[in-house]
């Protein structure tokens, strides 16, 4: 990294110490935080939206605001996945597995505690990671073909074998039957429409944000219908948990946490990919690495904290191909330079050499997000809580009427209500059939980036298979994917042979 001046230093503290700064970070904190925990309403629609506002702004102002809400909206969307197993973003989705679970067991409180925290650990790591190595990381980035990205998919695909705690066959079917979701509408090298039914409304596809909110929303809360009178409250009373014993916990489980800093901000690097696939390779190396003991998709806190520092480590690593060589990592980054756009700033290789003061303030405005995200986290988590005590006669039509709107405000389409209510029906059926919901989302999730890579790498490769293995990095991917399969295949065909 080119080395910055003490006077950049001094222009950019300068320029965040600004009360107007301050505000406007804090105001996009609240917005992030509203929208992440909204279903529906994710991170990215927030910046979209708010993107006009800043027109008026200086760049540090502009900044403050869009990244106050790209912080806390990654991480907002845990709290309805742990207080109702909703999910507010796709990344929340793995977090939902044990977060419900605990609060289920009245640790509602103390996996909310877990998720502010981690997040804050995750955001840290990232963001010394992207002070110090950010042109290295962005060079390895560089080096990654659709064959990299293939292998990584087909990898997070072989992950649902962990995610899977029951029949790992009916795990993988129900993966399977979420990348053939994510094949709906026209191909996008040939424009034939796929498994479409004559509807026109399936041409760009199923939303993956309507297919999350039907399999985990809609399905829970009409398993919770089903329960009948006698589950008059969703969950017991939450217990409340001391910060610095969360924080004590938290430093138990330090070396999962890194390794999942590590994952999330690596993944952050990778133009294309985003927090959803940081979670759930956070949540599989974690159950890789389980004890004995460990309750995995039962209410386990190292799931809530794997998922959570990963999902936030994300925000520092797509930073870096944004500001080194001005590709962005994720939606929200390719937000953000339209953003820098509009205040005549260019990123890229020679924006720390041209522009050195406002990257030490990008610096220090993602610090200070995390700061108040967990400082608002903490603060607002007991009234997060009390929608536990609610009814469920008045929270099953409430949650549901707020995923409809969550569902309509996608595409302002009425259809995506119609496909929300299917997708409910079928998430329904598959608990009811000991299907697990979440590995269909993870291919739904990875579907189209399975697919893309893989005709990509063959049309470059003149359909020489062999190139998968060629490759050192790629090669790696599958040894792993291939490892890991022999280690939760290989146990299980074992103990059947001797049952027989």
């Amino acid at each position: 990294m080119d080395l910055i001046s003490f006077s950049d230093i001094s222009t950019g503290l300068g320029n965040v110490a600004s009360p107007w700064v301050i505000l406007f970070l804090f105001i996009g904190v609240i917005i992030g935080m509203i929208f992440g925990a909204a279903p529906g309403l994710t991170a990215p629609a927030a910046i979209a939206l708010f993107l006009p506002v800043t027109y008026a702004m200086g760049p540090t102002t502009s900044m403050a605001l869009l990244l106050g809400i790209y912080c806390s909206g990654y991480f907002a969307g845990s709290i309805p996945a742990i207080l109702i197993n909703t999910p507010g973003t796709p990344s929340s989705a793995a977090t939902a597995l044990d977060g419900y679970a605990m609060a289920r067991e009245g640790q509602g409180d103390r996996a909310l505690s877990l998720a502010i925290w981690g997040s804050f650990v995750g955001g840290l790591f990232s963001l010394m990671l992207l002070m110090t190595v950010a042109p290295l990381l962005a060079k390895v980035a560089l080096k990654f073909t659709s064959v990299e990205y293939f292998s990584f998919a087909l990898a997070g695909i072989v992950c649902v074998a962990g995610i899977s705690q029951g029949s790992m066959t009916k795990g993988l079917a129900a993966a399977l039957f979420g990348i053939l979701v994510s094949t709906v509408g026209l191909d996008p090298v040939s424009g034939v429409g796929r498994f479409m039914m004559g509807q026109p409304n399936l041409m760009g596809g199923i939303s993956q944000t309507v297919a999350l909110i039907g399999l985990f929303a809609i399905s829970q809360m009409l398993l919770l219908s089903k329960q009948g009178e006698q589950h008059h409250a969703i969950l017991p009373t939450q217990q409340r948990v001391s910060q610095l014993a969360v924080l004590g916990e938290l430093w138990r489980h330090r070396w999962l946490s890194l390794r999942s800093a590590v994952i999330g901000s690596m993944v952050g690097v990778l133009p294309g990919t985003g927090p959803a696939i940081a979670s759930w390779l956070s949540y599989s190396d974690a159950i890789r690495t389980a004890r004995a003991g460990d309750r995995f998709g039962n209410g386990e806190a190292k799931g809530v904290v794997a998922c959570e520092v990963s999902n936030n480590a994300v925000t520092g690593g797509a930073m870096v191909p944004l500001l080194t060589l001005g590709i962005p990592g994720d939606p929200v980054t390719a937000v953000l330079i339209g953003a820098l756009m509009i205040q005549g700033v260019h990123t890229g290789p020679f924006l720390i050499q041209q522009d050195g003061g406002l990257f030490v303030s990008i610096l220090f405005l993602l610090f200070l997000s995390n700061v108040l995200m967990v400082v608002v986290g903490l603060s607002g988590r007991g009234l997060m809580a009390r929608v536990l005590n609610l009814p469920a006669a008045f929270l099953v039509p409430a949650i549901c009427l707020t995923a409809a709107i969550g569902a309509f405000s996608v595409s302002n389409n009425a259809f995506d209500v119609r496909l929300l209510l299917i997708f409910g029906l079928v998430g329904y059926a598959m608990l009811r059939l000991g299907f697990p919901p979440a590995p269909a989302v993870l291919g739904i999730v990875l579907g189209p980036i399975l697919e893309k890579n893989l005709r990509n790498a063959l049309t470059v490769s003149d359909m020489d298979p062999s190139v998968f293995v060629l490759r050192p990095i790629s090669a790696g991917a599958l040894l792993v994917t291939a490892g890991l399969l022999y280690l939760w295949l290989g146990p299980r065909r074992r103990s059947e042979a001797s049952e027989t």
